[in-house]
């Protein structure tokens, strides 16, 4: 889903908002969202999931073509776990424990 979707649904949805309000708001979200993973800390919406940032330590990689030896900084990425009620809508058919 593009964000232009989320915009239109959500302004479907409160007709009491305009598109300019509802995308400030969606920005602000997003960027807020940015700014804590960039410091470290988790983000959690119950039933949906959480979103974590995760370390690739510094270490000593091999090109596999020259056979030449690279140091790699150290780096992030993002791990997504989904929540309990997602993933019940997502596999309506999975028993829960």
């Amino acid at each position: 889903m593009l964000k232009s979707q989320i915009l239109d649904k959500l302004q479907k949805k409160h007709k009491n908002l305009n598109l300019e309000d509802i995308e400030l708001l969606f920005d602000i979200f997003i960027k807020k969202m940015s700014k804590s993973l960039k410091n470290g800390q988790n983000i959690e919406m119950r039933g949906f999931g959480t979103i974590s940032r995760k370390t690739n330590k510094e270490k000593f990689v091999r090109n596999p073509k020259t056979n030449e030896k690279l140091f790699k900084n150290k780096s992030y990425k993002l791990h997504f776990k989904i929540g309990k009620i997602l993933h019940k809508k997502i596999n309506p058919l999975i028993e829960s424990n």
